[in-house]
Protein backbone atom coordinates (compact mmCIF):
# COMPACT_ATOMS: atom_id res chain seq x y z
CA UNK A 1 0.00 0.00 0.00
CA UNK A 2 1.39 3.93 -1.06
CA UNK A 3 0.26 6.91 0.41
CA UNK A 4 0.38 10.14 -1.89
CA UNK A 5 -0.22 13.73 -0.85
CA UNK A 6 -1.92 15.82 -3.97
CA UNK A 7 -0.22 19.29 -4.49
CA UNK A 8 -2.19 21.81 -6.94
CA UNK A 9 -0.04 24.42 -8.86
CA UNK A 10 -1.40 27.45 -11.53
CA UNK A 11 2.26 26.92 -12.75
CA UNK A 12 4.66 24.34 -12.85
CA UNK A 13 8.10 25.12 -15.32
CA UNK A 14 8.34 21.93 -16.23
CA UNK A 15 7.73 19.86 -19.57
CA UNK A 16 3.61 18.38 -19.08
CA UNK A 17 3.45 14.30 -17.94
CA UNK A 18 6.59 13.52 -17.08
CA UNK A 19 7.90 11.78 -14.23
CA UNK A 20 9.60 14.13 -11.45
CA UNK A 21 12.34 12.43 -9.07
CA UNK A 22 9.97 12.98 -6.44
CA UNK A 23 6.24 11.84 -8.08
CA UNK A 24 4.28 12.68 -11.15
CA UNK A 25 2.04 15.70 -12.69
CA UNK A 26 -0.50 16.02 -15.22
CA UNK A 27 -2.13 18.83 -16.68
CA UNK A 28 -5.96 19.17 -15.75
CA UNK A 29 -9.17 21.43 -16.43
CA UNK A 30 -10.53 23.47 -13.64
CA UNK A 31 -12.92 26.04 -13.15
CA UNK A 32 -12.18 27.54 -16.91
CA UNK A 33 -8.14 27.28 -15.91
CA UNK A 34 -5.47 24.52 -16.79
CA UNK A 35 -3.94 23.51 -13.41
CA UNK A 36 -0.84 21.38 -12.61
CA UNK A 37 -1.42 18.11 -10.51
CA UNK A 38 1.25 16.29 -8.39
CA UNK A 39 1.20 13.61 -6.91
CA UNK A 40 3.89 12.83 -4.26
CA UNK A 41 4.44 9.60 -2.78
CA UNK A 42 5.25 9.95 1.15
CA UNK A 43 7.49 7.25 2.86
CA UNK A 44 5.41 4.87 5.28
CA UNK A 45 7.60 4.00 8.30
CA UNK A 46 7.34 0.55 9.52
CA UNK A 47 5.88 0.19 13.27
CA UNK A 48 8.15 -2.89 14.85
CA UNK A 49 5.72 -5.10 13.74
CA UNK A 50 3.91 -3.86 10.15
CA UNK A 51 5.66 -2.52 6.55
CA UNK A 52 4.45 -1.43 3.32
CA UNK A 53 4.61 -5.27 2.27
CA UNK A 54 2.13 -6.01 4.70
CA UNK A 55 4.05 -8.17 6.77
CA UNK A 56 2.92 -8.41 10.68
CA UNK A 57 5.11 -10.63 12.99
CA UNK A 58 2.26 -10.77 15.12
CA UNK A 59 0.12 -12.84 12.53
CA UNK A 60 -0.12 -16.39 14.37
CA UNK A 61 -2.40 -17.96 12.02
CA UNK A 62 0.13 -18.04 9.64
CA UNK A 63 3.70 -18.62 11.80
CA UNK A 64 1.79 -21.77 13.27
CA UNK A 65 -0.16 -23.06 10.57
CA UNK A 66 1.91 -26.20 10.45
CA UNK A 67 1.76 -27.23 13.96
CA UNK A 68 -1.26 -29.15 15.77
CA UNK A 69 -2.50 -28.13 19.09
CA UNK A 70 -0.45 -30.74 20.95
CA UNK A 71 2.57 -29.41 19.30
CA UNK A 72 2.04 -26.14 20.53
CA UNK A 73 0.75 -27.11 24.15
CA UNK A 74 4.75 -28.77 24.18
CA UNK A 75 6.39 -25.49 23.04
CA UNK A 76 4.32 -23.50 25.25
CA UNK A 77 5.75 -25.81 28.16
CA UNK A 78 9.60 -26.14 27.13
CA UNK A 79 9.58 -22.22 26.29
CA UNK A 80 8.34 -21.92 29.78
CA UNK A 81 11.02 -24.00 31.50
CA UNK A 82 13.24 -22.36 29.79
CA UNK A 83 12.60 -19.01 30.93
CA UNK A 84 13.92 -20.12 34.26
CA UNK A 85 17.51 -19.30 33.68
CA UNK A 86 18.81 -21.12 37.14
CA UNK A 87 16.88 -24.47 35.53
CA UNK A 88 18.81 -24.00 31.87
CA UNK A 89 22.11 -23.52 33.64
CA UNK A 90 21.91 -26.67 35.56
CA UNK A 91 19.90 -28.67 32.94
CA UNK A 92 23.00 -27.89 29.95
CA UNK A 93 25.78 -28.31 32.99
CA UNK A 94 24.16 -32.10 33.71
CA UNK A 95 22.86 -32.97 30.46
CA UNK A 96 26.13 -33.95 28.54
CA UNK A 97 26.86 -35.77 31.58
CA UNK A 98 23.85 -37.59 32.42
CA UNK A 99 23.69 -38.94 28.44
CA UNK A 100 26.83 -40.34 28.99
CA UNK A 101 25.53 -42.23 31.80
CA UNK A 102 23.65 -44.13 29.20
CA UNK A 103 20.94 -43.40 32.06
CA UNK A 104 17.34 -43.12 30.48
CA UNK A 105 16.70 -39.93 29.60
CA UNK A 106 16.82 -40.21 26.02
CA UNK A 107 12.89 -40.65 25.48
CA UNK A 108 12.64 -37.26 27.80
CA UNK A 109 14.94 -35.14 25.65
CA UNK A 110 13.34 -36.94 22.21
CA UNK A 111 9.73 -36.04 23.36
CA UNK A 112 10.70 -31.94 24.31
CA UNK A 113 13.86 -29.66 23.56
CA UNK A 114 15.19 -32.23 20.56
CA UNK A 115 11.82 -32.48 19.21
CA UNK A 116 11.12 -28.64 19.46
CA UNK A 117 14.88 -28.02 17.66
CA UNK A 118 15.97 -30.97 15.77
CA UNK A 119 14.39 -32.02 12.58
CA UNK A 120 15.23 -36.17 13.45
CA UNK A 121 17.85 -38.55 14.05
CA UNK A 122 17.96 -39.49 10.95
CA UNK A 123 17.98 -37.85 7.21
CA UNK A 124 14.65 -40.14 6.09
CA UNK A 125 12.79 -38.90 9.44
CA UNK A 126 14.15 -35.22 8.99
CA UNK A 127 12.64 -35.35 5.36
CA UNK A 128 9.34 -35.16 6.59
CA UNK A 129 9.49 -32.05 8.28
CA UNK A 130 11.47 -30.50 5.44
CA UNK A 131 8.35 -31.68 3.02
CA UNK A 132 6.15 -29.94 5.16
CA UNK A 133 7.88 -26.45 5.58
CA UNK A 134 8.38 -26.82 1.73
CA UNK A 135 4.17 -26.34 1.24
CA UNK A 136 4.29 -22.86 3.12
CA UNK A 137 7.30 -21.81 1.10
CA UNK A 138 9.59 -22.35 3.31
CA UNK A 139 12.89 -23.48 2.62
CA UNK A 140 15.74 -25.41 4.70
CA UNK A 141 19.04 -25.49 5.45
CA UNK A 142 19.97 -29.11 6.17
CA UNK A 143 22.40 -29.73 9.12
CA UNK A 144 23.99 -32.65 10.07
CA UNK A 145 24.00 -32.04 13.85
CA UNK A 146 27.36 -33.33 14.61
CA UNK A 147 29.89 -31.48 16.17
CA UNK A 148 33.42 -31.89 18.48
CA UNK A 149 33.79 -35.40 17.56
CA UNK A 150 37.56 -36.96 17.96
CA UNK A 151 39.25 -38.90 15.49
CA UNK A 152 39.79 -39.51 11.83
CA UNK A 153 37.64 -42.03 11.27
CA UNK A 154 34.87 -39.75 12.77
CA UNK A 155 35.68 -37.21 10.68
CA UNK A 156 35.81 -39.35 7.40
CA UNK A 157 32.22 -40.76 8.59
CA UNK A 158 31.44 -36.80 9.04
CA UNK A 159 32.51 -36.11 5.46
CA UNK A 160 30.68 -39.26 3.81
CA UNK A 161 27.42 -38.43 5.94
CA UNK A 162 27.71 -34.84 4.87
CA UNK A 163 28.18 -36.26 1.21
CA UNK A 164 24.83 -37.75 1.76
CA UNK A 165 23.12 -34.89 2.47
CA UNK A 166 23.82 -33.25 -0.53
CA UNK A 167 22.82 -35.50 -2.92
CA UNK A 168 19.45 -35.95 -0.89
CA UNK A 169 19.04 -32.00 -1.05
CA UNK A 170 19.72 -32.05 -5.21
CA UNK A 171 16.45 -34.05 -5.32
CA UNK A 172 14.58 -31.61 -2.98
CA UNK A 173 12.86 -28.28 -4.06
CA UNK A 174 13.39 -26.88 -1.15
CA UNK A 175 16.34 -27.64 0.49
CA UNK A 176 19.30 -24.70 -1.48
CA UNK A 177 21.68 -25.26 0.94
CA UNK A 178 23.63 -27.52 3.60
CA UNK A 179 25.29 -26.44 6.67
CA UNK A 180 28.95 -27.49 8.03
CA UNK A 181 31.09 -26.97 11.38
CA UNK A 182 34.68 -27.35 10.87
CA UNK A 183 34.47 -28.90 14.12
CA UNK A 184 32.84 -31.69 12.34
CA UNK A 185 35.84 -32.56 10.06
CA UNK A 186 38.87 -31.43 12.32
CA UNK A 187 40.21 -31.90 15.91
CA UNK A 188 39.25 -28.64 18.30
CA UNK A 189 42.65 -28.83 18.90
CA UNK A 190 43.68 -28.36 15.89
CA UNK A 191 41.99 -25.71 14.88
CA UNK A 192 43.52 -24.25 18.10
CA UNK A 193 47.02 -24.80 17.03
CA UNK A 194 46.39 -22.83 14.01
CA UNK A 195 44.16 -20.00 15.48
CA UNK A 196 47.56 -19.51 17.56
CA UNK A 197 50.34 -19.83 14.79
CA UNK A 198 51.65 -17.51 12.28
CA UNK A 199 49.81 -17.31 9.33
CA UNK A 200 51.92 -19.26 6.74
CA UNK A 201 49.94 -21.37 4.25
CA UNK A 202 52.19 -24.20 3.85
CA UNK A 203 51.41 -25.19 7.51
CA UNK A 204 51.95 -25.02 11.45
CA UNK A 205 55.11 -24.76 12.49
CA UNK A 206 57.16 -27.13 11.83
CA UNK A 207 55.61 -30.27 12.70
CA UNK A 208 55.07 -31.98 10.12
CA UNK A 209 52.45 -34.53 11.74
CA UNK A 210 49.98 -31.51 12.34
CA UNK A 211 50.35 -30.08 8.70
CA UNK A 212 49.09 -33.88 7.15
CA UNK A 213 46.09 -33.41 9.57
CA UNK A 214 45.32 -29.84 8.45
CA UNK A 215 45.64 -31.39 4.59
CA UNK A 216 43.22 -34.00 5.06
CA UNK A 217 40.78 -30.97 7.04
CA UNK A 218 41.35 -29.23 3.47
CA UNK A 219 40.75 -32.52 1.45
CA UNK A 220 37.63 -33.02 3.06
CA UNK A 221 36.34 -29.23 2.62
CA UNK A 222 37.30 -29.33 -1.08
CA UNK A 223 35.22 -32.44 -1.71
CA UNK A 224 32.07 -31.44 -0.35
CA UNK A 225 32.53 -27.91 -1.78
CA UNK A 226 33.32 -29.58 -5.24
CA UNK A 227 30.17 -32.13 -5.04
CA UNK A 228 27.88 -29.26 -3.74
CA UNK A 229 29.21 -27.43 -6.67
CA UNK A 230 28.33 -30.14 -9.33
CA UNK A 231 24.78 -30.30 -7.78
CA UNK A 232 24.11 -26.73 -7.03
CA UNK A 233 23.66 -26.55 -3.57
CA UNK A 234 24.86 -23.89 -1.29
CA UNK A 235 27.72 -24.65 1.52
CA UNK A 236 27.23 -22.75 5.04
CA UNK A 237 30.23 -23.28 6.78
CA UNK A 238 29.46 -22.30 10.35
CA UNK A 239 31.19 -19.54 12.68
CA UNK A 240 32.84 -21.26 15.68
CA UNK A 241 34.52 -19.75 18.88
CA UNK A 242 36.91 -16.71 18.61
CA UNK A 243 40.01 -18.56 19.38
CA UNK A 244 39.45 -21.29 16.60
CA UNK A 245 37.50 -18.93 14.23
CA UNK A 246 40.97 -17.56 12.36
CA UNK A 247 42.10 -21.16 10.55
CA UNK A 248 37.78 -21.68 9.79
CA UNK A 249 37.57 -18.23 8.26
CA UNK A 250 41.08 -18.84 5.88
CA UNK A 251 39.73 -22.45 4.91
CA UNK A 252 36.49 -20.41 3.81
CA UNK A 253 37.92 -18.10 1.74
CA UNK A 254 40.43 -20.66 0.01
CA UNK A 255 36.84 -22.89 -0.86
CA UNK A 256 35.76 -19.11 -2.28
CA UNK A 257 38.45 -18.44 -4.40
CA UNK A 258 38.14 -21.61 -5.89
CA UNK A 259 34.33 -21.95 -6.27
CA UNK A 260 32.69 -18.73 -5.94
CA UNK A 261 33.58 -17.63 -9.49
CA UNK A 262 30.85 -17.69 -11.14
CA UNK A 263 28.22 -18.05 -8.60
CA UNK A 264 28.02 -18.40 -5.04
CA UNK A 265 28.57 -21.85 -3.54
CA UNK A 266 30.63 -21.61 -0.37
CA UNK A 267 29.28 -18.87 2.72
CA UNK A 268 31.59 -17.96 5.36
CA UNK A 269 29.44 -17.12 8.91
CA UNK A 270 30.04 -14.04 10.37
CA UNK A 271 29.23 -13.11 13.65
CA UNK A 272 28.14 -9.70 14.78
CA UNK A 273 28.10 -9.60 17.88
CA UNK A 274 31.73 -9.70 17.93
CA UNK A 275 32.91 -5.96 17.86
CA UNK A 276 35.86 -6.74 14.50
CA UNK A 277 33.41 -9.14 12.45
CA UNK A 278 31.93 -5.59 10.86
CA UNK A 279 35.19 -4.59 9.25
CA UNK A 280 36.01 -8.28 8.21
CA UNK A 281 33.31 -8.21 6.46
CA UNK A 282 34.21 -5.33 4.26
CA UNK A 283 37.78 -7.13 4.10
CA UNK A 284 36.41 -10.01 2.95
CA UNK A 285 34.34 -8.16 0.06
CA UNK A 286 37.62 -6.27 -1.02
CA UNK A 287 39.93 -9.70 -0.88
CA UNK A 288 37.20 -11.23 -2.89
CA UNK A 289 36.90 -8.29 -5.47
CA UNK A 290 41.04 -8.35 -5.71
CA UNK A 291 41.11 -11.90 -6.50
CA UNK A 292 37.95 -12.06 -8.75
CA UNK A 293 35.22 -14.27 -6.94
CA UNK A 294 31.40 -13.77 -5.47
CA UNK A 295 31.14 -13.40 -1.59
CA UNK A 296 28.91 -15.70 0.44
CA UNK A 297 27.79 -14.36 4.39
CA UNK A 298 25.24 -15.88 6.59
CA UNK A 299 25.25 -12.80 8.88
CA UNK A 300 24.23 -13.94 12.47
CA UNK A 301 24.65 -12.46 16.21
CA UNK A 302 26.41 -14.97 17.49
CA UNK A 303 25.90 -18.03 20.27
CA UNK A 304 29.11 -18.33 21.93
CA UNK A 305 28.65 -14.78 24.20
CA UNK A 306 28.86 -16.55 27.92
CA UNK A 307 31.22 -18.71 26.84
CA UNK A 308 33.59 -15.91 24.78
CA UNK A 309 33.04 -13.48 27.94
CA UNK A 310 33.96 -15.90 30.45
CA UNK A 311 37.19 -16.94 29.16
CA UNK A 312 37.92 -13.74 28.14
CA UNK A 313 37.84 -13.03 31.79
CA UNK A 314 39.49 -16.15 32.94
CA UNK A 315 42.62 -15.60 30.28
CA UNK A 316 42.55 -11.32 30.99
CA UNK A 317 42.04 -10.59 27.59
CA UNK A 318 39.83 -8.07 26.12
CA UNK A 319 36.61 -9.65 25.27
CA UNK A 320 35.80 -9.88 21.32
CA UNK A 321 32.25 -9.30 22.31
CA UNK A 322 30.71 -6.21 21.65
CA UNK A 323 30.30 -3.91 25.00
CA UNK A 324 26.50 -4.09 24.65
CA UNK A 325 23.29 -5.27 22.95
CA UNK A 326 22.81 -1.91 21.37
CA UNK A 327 26.37 -2.27 18.75
CA UNK A 328 25.38 -5.71 18.10
CA UNK A 329 22.02 -4.59 16.52
CA UNK A 330 24.03 -1.65 15.15
CA UNK A 331 26.92 -3.34 13.50
CA UNK A 332 24.05 -6.66 12.26
CA UNK A 333 22.51 -3.96 10.61
CA UNK A 334 24.78 -1.96 8.76
CA UNK A 335 26.15 -5.21 7.59
CA UNK A 336 22.89 -5.98 6.28
CA UNK A 337 23.00 -3.10 4.56
CA UNK A 338 26.36 -3.00 3.38
CA UNK A 339 25.72 -6.72 1.68
CA UNK A 340 22.33 -5.51 0.00
CA UNK A 341 23.84 -2.35 -1.61
CA UNK A 342 26.59 -4.77 -3.15
CA UNK A 343 23.96 -7.21 -4.26
CA UNK A 344 26.00 -8.04 -6.99
CA UNK A 345 28.96 -9.28 -5.65
CA UNK A 346 27.39 -10.36 -2.13
CA UNK A 347 25.54 -13.39 -1.45
CA UNK A 348 23.64 -12.76 2.04
CA UNK A 349 21.72 -14.80 4.24
CA UNK A 350 20.33 -12.72 6.88
CA UNK A 351 20.28 -15.04 9.97
CA UNK A 352 18.72 -12.94 12.68
CA UNK A 353 15.38 -13.85 15.11
CA UNK A 354 15.68 -9.96 15.68
CA UNK A 355 12.16 -8.72 14.18
CA UNK A 356 13.57 -5.09 14.16
CA UNK A 357 16.37 -6.35 11.64
CA UNK A 358 14.53 -8.56 9.33
CA UNK A 359 11.92 -5.90 8.87
CA UNK A 360 14.42 -3.56 8.40
CA UNK A 361 15.97 -5.56 5.79
CA UNK A 362 12.90 -5.97 4.17
CA UNK A 363 12.11 -2.43 3.71
CA UNK A 364 15.66 -1.82 2.26
CA UNK A 365 15.04 -4.25 -0.41
CA UNK A 366 11.94 -2.38 -1.31
CA UNK A 367 13.87 1.05 -1.11
CA UNK A 368 16.81 -0.41 -3.15
CA UNK A 369 14.22 -2.01 -5.72
CA UNK A 370 15.95 -5.38 -5.20
CA UNK A 371 12.90 -8.30 -5.78
CA UNK A 372 11.91 -10.08 -2.72
CA UNK A 373 13.10 -13.59 -4.03
CA UNK A 374 16.55 -12.38 -5.65
CA UNK A 375 18.73 -15.23 -5.47
CA UNK A 376 21.38 -13.24 -3.55
CA UNK A 377 19.07 -12.84 -0.69
CA UNK A 378 18.02 -15.29 1.96
CA UNK A 379 16.01 -14.67 5.32
CA UNK A 380 16.67 -17.73 7.84
CA UNK A 381 15.78 -18.60 11.19
CA UNK A 382 16.56 -21.59 13.51
CA UNK A 383 13.83 -24.54 13.37
CA UNK A 384 11.85 -24.11 16.43
CA UNK A 385 12.06 -20.90 16.68
CA UNK A 386 10.57 -17.50 15.34
CA UNK A 387 8.27 -19.00 13.20
CA UNK A 388 6.30 -15.84 13.07
CA UNK A 389 9.29 -14.47 11.58
CA UNK A 390 9.99 -16.91 9.19
CA UNK A 391 6.34 -17.66 7.96
CA UNK A 392 5.33 -14.40 7.20
CA UNK A 393 8.02 -13.42 5.36
CA UNK A 394 7.79 -16.52 3.11
CA UNK A 395 3.92 -15.50 2.61
CA UNK A 396 5.14 -12.11 1.38
CA UNK A 397 7.18 -13.67 -1.60
CA UNK A 398 10.18 -13.83 0.50
CA UNK A 399 12.93 -16.04 0.01
CA UNK A 400 13.59 -17.96 3.82
CA UNK A 401 14.51 -21.07 5.20
CA UNK A 402 14.99 -22.47 8.49
CA UNK A 403 17.82 -23.59 9.68
CA UNK A 404 17.25 -27.91 10.36
CA UNK A 405 19.93 -29.80 12.14
CA UNK A 406 19.22 -33.96 11.91
CA UNK A 407 21.55 -36.61 13.65
CA UNK A 408 21.27 -39.02 16.87
CA UNK A 409 20.36 -37.33 20.30
CA UNK A 410 23.94 -38.06 22.00
CA UNK A 411 25.85 -36.25 19.06
CA UNK A 412 23.60 -33.06 18.50
CA UNK A 413 23.49 -32.07 22.53
CA UNK A 414 25.72 -29.43 22.14
CA UNK A 415 23.56 -27.81 19.56
CA UNK A 416 20.65 -28.44 21.97
CA UNK A 417 22.47 -26.71 24.75
CA UNK A 418 23.63 -23.46 22.98
CA UNK A 419 19.93 -23.37 21.88
CA UNK A 420 18.76 -23.76 25.75
CA UNK A 421 21.38 -21.22 26.89
CA UNK A 422 20.55 -18.54 24.12
CA UNK A 423 16.54 -18.44 24.75
CA UNK A 424 17.18 -18.41 28.18
CA UNK A 425 20.00 -15.40 27.84
CA UNK A 426 18.45 -13.12 25.11
CA UNK A 427 16.15 -11.00 26.36
CA UNK A 428 12.88 -11.13 25.81
CA UNK A 429 13.44 -13.83 23.35
CA UNK A 430 11.58 -16.64 25.52
CA UNK A 431 8.79 -14.41 26.60
CA UNK A 432 8.05 -13.55 23.03
CA UNK A 433 8.07 -17.05 21.85
CA UNK A 434 5.46 -17.95 24.36
CA UNK A 435 2.80 -15.04 24.08
CA UNK A 436 2.65 -15.68 20.26
CA UNK A 437 1.69 -19.61 21.33
CA UNK A 438 -0.21 -18.42 24.01
CA UNK A 439 -2.25 -16.01 21.39
CA UNK A 440 -2.21 -18.61 18.55
CA UNK A 441 -4.14 -21.07 21.23
CA UNK A 442 -6.30 -19.08 22.37
CA UNK A 443 -7.38 -17.90 18.83
CA UNK A 444 -8.07 -21.29 17.88
CA UNK A 445 -9.89 -22.46 21.37
CA UNK A 446 -11.43 -18.94 22.22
Amino acid sequence: MSVFIVIIFRFLPQPLNTRLDTGFYKIIPCFGEKLFLLTVPLPIFASRTNVSMNISFDNTENAFAYKSDKDLKGAKFLFHTMGYRWFVQIGTRLTPFIMKTGLPVHGIIRRTIFKQFVGGETLEETAEIGSILGKYGVQVILDYGVEGKQGEDSFDHATEEFIRVINYAATQSNIPFISVKVTGLARFGLLQTLDEAPRLRSGIHDHEEEIDEWDRVRDRMYTLCEIAAEKNIGVLIDAEESWIQDPVDRLTMEMMEIFNKEKVIVYNTIQLYRHDRLHFLKLSHRIAQQQGFKLGVKLVRGAYMEKERTRAYDKSYASPIQANKELTDQDYNAAVAYCLENIEEISVIIASHNEESNLKAAELLDRLGIAHNHHHVHFSQLFGMSDNITFNLAKEGFNVSKYLPFGPIRDVIPYLMRRAQENSSVSGQTGRELSLIKKELKRRNP
